[in-house]
């Protein structure tokens, strides 16, 4: 990046900022961010990774402003956020081996679905507690194997390209947890910020970054970590579902015609 073009550099932290907050809230930073870095002339993957290791503060910011709705998690945190290290560092990888269009072409089916689950979330959750009644069963509290297993996987596909991963935690965790819709979103957050940690960190060994853009990823992402969890975390349950349901629809269309 041209540290000459100021228009540029206002445009990548503008980026990060707007990245930061969405993140927070819902998921799918890096589909505001990545055009960005690709516009301002970066290499596919030189973008990628200055992407993964610029939005990690605020990913942490995003955590860290959802602190109250973590309370009680930790367990549930630390099972699944060793899934996560372990898919993000496997995607990681798979993005240094394999050619950029392996993941593009199942990206927005596989964002259309997690929209869809966070649709019916509700009608599956009362469904699944209906059963669970009838049988004298109760709600796991950790989503027992499958979520773990669910959840491994959508870090898997984070650390390669890490577009709506936030949208797939929610309906993964929604779809087979009994819990509010704010304190999965606040889970989301810890296990976003584990992916992009674990991948900048394969990243940084092996992979070319643009510092300038990094740099201001980051303080922009800080920032608006800090304004979506401060906004999001009061919205109903509902109007956040909605959101969800809009930024993913948004996302599959820039994946479709990008």
């Amino acid at each position: 990046m041209n540290a000459a073009h100021i228009g540029e550099l206002l445009a990548v932290l503008g980026a990060g900022i707007a990245a930061g907050a969405v993140n927070a809230v819902v998921g799918s930073g890096t589909l505001i961010t990545f055009p960005v870095l690709l516009a301002t002339g970066l290499p596919p993957v030189t973008a990628t990774v200055s992407n993964a290791l610029g939005l990690i503060p605020g990913s942490i910011s995003g955590a860290i402003g959802y602190r109250r709705e973590l309370s009680g998690q930790r367990r549930r945190i630390l099972k699944w956020g060793a899934g996560a290290l372990l898919g993000g560092l496997t995607g990681a990888a798979l993005l240094l081996t394999l050619p950029a269009s392996a993941f593009e072409r199942i990206v927005p089916a596989l964002v259309g679905l997690a929209l869809v689950l966070v649709v019916l979330q509700p009608l599956i959750s009362r469904r699944l507690r209906g059963r669970r009644a009838r049988q004298g069963r109760t709600a796991r509290p950790d989503g027992g194997p499958l979520l773990l297993v669910g959840l491994t996987l959508a870090s898997v596909y984070g650390g390669y390209f890490s577009a709506a991963q936030g949208i797939i935690y929610v309906a993964l965790m929604g779809m087979l947890l009994d819990d509010d819709l704010q304190r999965l979103t606040a889970v989301k957050n810890v296990l976003v910020a584990v992916v992009n940690s674990v991948a900048a960190l394969l990243f940084l060994v092996v992979a070319d970054f643009d510092w300038t853009a990094v740099g201001l990823l980051a303080v922009g992402s800080a920032i608006g970590g800090h304004v979506g969890a401060t906004t999001g975390r009061r919205l109903p349950p509902v109007v956040l579902r909605a959101l969800i349901v809009v930024v993913g629809t948004v996302a599959i269309v820039q994946l479709v015609v990008r």
